[in-house]
């Protein structure tokens, strides 16, 4: 009796679950390790040392921030617990709830990273992995976090989380089903960073001149960007909820979608413009193919002798450079005369047309593919929902 009463306490404590699985916590399940304490001494080069920064959704990022421990400091630093091949991170704070499989041993491991590992036998790596990444462990942890501005969650109460545990072969299916989610989802992902690649070469010969489109000859002239663009400052926009006219504002350019309207376009942009963003810490991107209202820290350039897609493409070819020219000590801006320097090389409208049609095109292409990789994702998600919780079952 006792056994069925604990069971049934077991299953209050997480959604309905198959009869036979047991629910229990990560603490009598894992070994684990907090890595919070000192913070250790940083250097050029040495062992790599993985931050909360650098674990993401389900994968360790090693170009997003690169700090080193000395290597004399190693066994110091990881005398708790080195890491192994399979062991699973997840950030406490800063960001909170990030979760890791560790790919390599040759690391050190930083404040607000705790590591796990199933015992063995009982809860596999892999499947421990993906359960700390679905909603419902996220959620919980949501419930435990201590903070305001930034939410951090206490060991103990990490540790004390109850999780729905399949027998081990189960386990072992389900890790094997989503790993394979994963490598699909790399795949694409891998693709879409070669066709950037290749984007950004093509984009560095066509609007050179250095390679030339089938057909095309002749020479290309180099003019003063304000020789064949019409410059207007945007204006403030006030905000209507339903508005008549889409705000193209910095809640757009973050996202890429509309968030704000207007029932006024005091400055109104058609899709043949060209969008500058003037002021801010990104000024000096371009783009293009909206309509909208124009916000006070965008410009827009009417093109009057030059396609729109061949200047956003040689603007977004040379955004570096034009960073490096803004002004300004609090918020940078653009030159105010940047217009009169700004020079473009480029062939007769037709050449420029078709160059345009070649780079759209391999924009769609791209588009295609990182909507492609959000549809897996979205359906991997759907799909840990239903196997971590045994809704769906795994043929053995």
């Amino acid at each position: 009796m006792a056994n069925i009463s604990q069971k049934n306490e077991q299953r209050k404590s997480s959604k309905i679950i198959p009869q036979e699985w047991e629910v229990k916590k990560l603490k009598d399940l894992t070994t684990y390790v907090d890595y919070r304490g000192k913070t250790p001494t940083k250097v050029e080069q040495g062992v790599f040392l993985i931050t909360a920064r650098n674990i993401k959704e389900g994968f360790i990022d090693y170009k997003v921030s690169k700090e080193y421990v000395k290597v004399d400091d190693y066994e110091s630093i990881m005398r708790r617990g080195k890491p192994k091949v399979g062991d699973v991170l997840i950030t406490t704070e800063a960001p909170m709830g990030n979760v890791a499989q560790i790919d390599r041993e040759d690391i050190a491991l930083a404040q607000r990273v705790i590591k796990f590992r199933g015992e063995k036998g009982v809860l596999d790596n892999t499947y421990l992995k993906y359960h700390l990444l679905s909603n419902e462990f996220q959620n919980q942890l949501l419930k435990r976090a201590i903070g305001t501005t930034v939410l951090g969650i206490q060991g103990k109460e990490l540790h004390n989380i109850k999780i729905p545990l399949p027998n081990y072969r189960e386990q072992l299916k389900i890790a094997s089903i989503l790993s394979t989610w994963d490598k699909a989802i790399e795949l694409k992902e891998k693709l879409i960073n070669q066709k950037k690649v290749q984007k950004k070469g093509l984009m560095q010969k066509l609007l050179t001149g250095e390679e030339r489109l089938p057909g095309f000859k002749g020479n290309w002239k180099e003019v003063q960007l304000d020789k064949v663009v019409k410059k207007t400052k945007g204006k403030a926009i006030k905000y209507v909820k339903d508005g008549k006219y889409p705000a193209i504002d910095m809640d757009y350019l973050q996202s890429g979608e509309f968030k704000n309207f207007s029932d006024e376009a005091v400055v109104f942009a058609n899709k043949s413009d060209v969008l500058l963003l003037w002021d801010g810490s990104r000024a000096g991107k371009a783009f293009t193919g909206v309509e909208g209202s124009v916000g006070s820290t965008f410009v827009k350039l009417e093109c009057k002798a030059i396609n729109n897609v061949f200047l956003q493409k040689h603007m977004e070819m040379n955004e570096l450079k034009i960073q490096r020219l803004r002004e300004g000590s609090g918020i940078p801006h653009v030159p105010k005369d940047f217009l009169q320097y700004y020079k473009v090389c480029m062939p007769n409208i037709e050449e420029q047309d078709a160059i345009a049609n070649v780079l759209i095109n391999m924009d769609k292409n791209i588009d295609l593919l990182e909507k492609e990789t959000f549809e897996l994702k979205e359906q991997k998600k759907g799909l840990m929902q239903l196997l971590l919780t045994g809704k769906v079952r795994v043929k053995l």
